[in-house]
């Protein structure tokens, strides 16, 4: 007679006591997570969570699986919160007065930049300009004059066909320093927000271009993608600046038709501002 085909369960017990005998306790995927068993704190001990170190083998196997799925079943407030990032008042109790003092805050506030491989670059042009243009960060090569490169000289040609002489526009970035894979959102979080909208204050612009979707929350808005609409303008106590959000300058020269969209958001939203 031939023998019995072991049943489901008896064949799942023994694949957990064979990963179990073979010290795989951990599912590595971007964190390190529990998979059979906790980390004892040493060979023989008494017990851990409840369960007897006497037992053993498959059976001890799935009582410490069943221990986790509990776990991982459990309300999602019974889970600790991961630390949130600490908002930071850049400005402190005395912010800059004027552009002059803004710029020599900007230049020399230690901690202000993420990033330490490029040098700071400031914002160029003058206080009541009929335009205020805001990108995420200088150019990589950049050293002394902000968008100095390929993305500045599209800029330039953008403000000549819209009949803007340059030096009419205030064109400033939102991080003082080139940063490779810069989180905008988090540094917004972090108070950098604030530092933008009281850069915008003491510009005081007619009207804000942002080039780069990602600067929502640098301007008081919601992340993209939260479903929320997107900026129209920013209040601050002199009144209300329109602004006209679009791609970052350097995907606008990587691809034409964003040109041809932004132009014809340009046309639309400066008719009715």
């Amino acid at each position: 007679m031939s023998p019995l085909a072991p049943s489901l369960a008896h064949e799942f017990e023994a694949a957990l006591a064979w990963w179990n005998l073979a010290g795989v306790d951990c599912d590595f995927a971007d964190d390190a997570t529990t998979w059979l068993a906790d980390p004892r704190s040493a060979p023989g001990a008494a017990a851990v969570e409840g369960v007897p170190a006497s037992r053993g083998g498959a059976n001890a196997a799935v009582s410490d699986r069943q221990d986790i799925v509990a776990r991982r079943a459990a309300p999602a407030s019974a889970a600790p919160e991961p630390a949130a990032s600490l908002r930071r008042d850049w400005l402190g109790d005395s912010p800059p007065g004027d552009l002059a003092a803004f710029r020599h805050w900007w230049m020399e506030t230690a901690e202000l930049s993420p990033s330490h491989g490029f040098p700071r670059i400031p914002a160029r042009g003058e206080a009541g300009a009929a335009l205020m243009v805001l990108v995420a960060q200088p150019e990589a090569d950049d050293r002394e004059r902000l968008l100095d490169g390929p993305q500045g000289r599209l800029l330039a040609n953008i403000l000549a066909a819209m009949g803007l002489e340059e030096s009419a526009v205030y064109i400033a970035a939102a991080l003082p320093a080139h940063a490779p894979m810069a989180d905008l959102p988090a540094l917004a979080a972090g108070g950098l927000d604030a530092v933008t909208a009281h850069h915008v204050k003491l510009v005081a612009p007619a009207r804000l271009i942002a080039f780069g979707n990602a600067l929502g929350p640098m301007l008081g808005a919601a992340p993209a993608g939260s479903g929320e609409q997107p900026l129209r303008e920013i209040n601050y106590i002199a009144g209300k600046v329109p602004v006209l959000s679009s791609e970052a300058l350097d995907a606008l020269m990587d691809m034409p038709r964003l040109k041809a969209r932004f132009w014809r958001r340009w046309m639309e939203w400066s008719a009715a501002h």
